[in-house]
């Protein structure tokens, strides 16, 4: 029987492929990666069934809530496995048709961009532009409204099982941690597979065409709905500014007042004091720091490096390690596959601007790397000096044991 949406068998295998790759904890139905390959192939032919013939309907999203960093909680919506499939497919059909049109400026969620081009572009226009509007958009993935969502997405496609399925997602119910069901009526849940695709669809008509139009000489960098704008004067900003919150206004979105804030950037060139001359973008954070020039002369630039926030979160997510917190039975062989991983990612992220600023936390994984042979072996019980020339013995016969010790001879510091 011939199915009345055009979709290949290949199609959901491949999008099993993907979301398999991108790990994920399991959906409101508790069905993990391994419960859904015990009947891999039933499983993927009822996706591709119930897709094909317009009868697929999501299930619910569970709703976990994750700590941020200013104290406040961040929404998070999980789709079931079977539901993360079912949207990759469609978010494999849709991307192609609505990239070619996305703003170059567009860093977020979007293939061969990525948010350290973000910072590297931002660095570039704060040296040469003298202000910058540092925006965030309210809730954004919760204030989408749903009716404006399904227009914008109309831009790019005709295709009515991809709308009608966008449709449905977005109006999935969400089972809140104590199990209480509610209804959606606007928002598209953090944690869809298709929820960033639809966020750039709809802050690209919403945000970067209309500054295309509206001020072409205007440049601004987004990732998502954290927004930096460039201008040459404060008052050209304000202006600016008063004009993107009309804008937004019609979107039905909002700034948010705590995030949202005009930014000198301050250097060796420019003169006068403003009491904003920092600004934190992508985990890092943007403000005058000292610099040498080939001649060794010491000036001012206004440049990214790690934030407070991000190396906050960093010792947080050392220190509550399980193998960094316990001595176990672990060697500190298996200490190191464990965490190097994560040490490594830090490092390529932000160490990639003034890498000089990681040396602090490179000191705290060493500390706690001490630490851990302190409880580890009884010798070295309540003797630090003696845990530190452990330590260092061990730097000088395995130096590339940790992935930190690879790039920074901190025994010479």
């Amino acid at each position: 029987m011939a199915k009345s949406f055009n979709l290949s068998k290949f199609a959901v295998w491949d999008a099993y492929l993907a979301v398999k790759a991108n790990k994920g904890s399991a959906g409101i139905d508790g069905q993990t990666m391994e419960d859904f390959e015990a009947n891999l192939k039933c499983n993927l032919y009822k996706i591709w069934n119930r897709l094909s013939s317009g009868s697929y309907f999501p299930p619910p999203v569970r709703r976990v809530d994750i700590p941020k960093s200013n104290g406040k909680l961040r929404p998070l919506g999980i789709p079931t496995i079977s539901d993360r499939i079912a949207q990759m497919v469609i978010k494999t059909r849709l991307e192609p048709q609505v990239e070619p049109y996305f703003h170059d400026d567009s860093y977020g969620y979007r293939p061969n961009k990525s948010a350290l081009d973000a910072i590297a572009q931002t660095r570039r226009r704060c040296w040469r532009d003298d202000w910058v509007l540092d925006m965030d958009i309210q809730g954004f993935f919760d204030a989408l409204d749903h009716k404006l969502v399904m227009i914008a997405v109309s831009r790019f496609t005709q295709c009515k099982w991809t709308m009608l399925y966008i449709e449905r997602w977005l109006k999935a119910d969400v089972v809140m941690p104590n199990r209480e069901r509610i209804k959606r009526t606007q928002g598209t849940p953090q944690g869809g597979v298709i929820s960033p695709l639809i966020a750039n669809i709809f802050l690209h008509l919403g945000f970067d065409s209309w500054m295309q139009k509206e001020f072409p000489c205007i440049h601004f960098e987004r990732y998502a709905d954290d927004i930096v704008v460039h201008c040459r004067s404060q008052k050209q900003l304000e202006y600016i500014e008063q004009r993107i919150r009309s804008r937004l206004a019609q979107c039905k979105l909002a700034l948010c007042q705590e995030k949202t804030k005009i930014v000198y950037c301050k250097d060796s060139n420019r003169v006068g004091t403003y009491p904003s001359q920092s600004f934190d973008f992508l985990g890092y954070t943007f403000r005058p720091r000292s610099c040498r020039d080939k001649e060794g002369k010491f000036f001012v630039s206004f440049s990214p490096a790690v934030s407070r926030k991000s190396m906050k979160a960093i010792r947080l997510k050392i220190k509550t390690h399980p193998l960094v917190k316990g001595c176990f039975s672990q060697g500190v062989s298996e200490l190191a596959r464990a965490i190097n991983p994560m040490i490594q990612g830090w490092i390529n992220y932000y160490g990639h601007f003034r890498k000089s600023a990681m040396s602090a936390i490179y000191d705290y994984i060493n500390e706690k790397i001490m630490k851990w042979a302190m409880r580890k072996f009884k010798q070295l019980q309540r003797r630090k000096k003696r845990a530190g020339q452990w330590l260092r013995m061990l730097y000088s016969k395995a130096s590339l044991l940790f992935a930190h010790w690879r790039i920074w001879n901190w025994v010479a510091e």
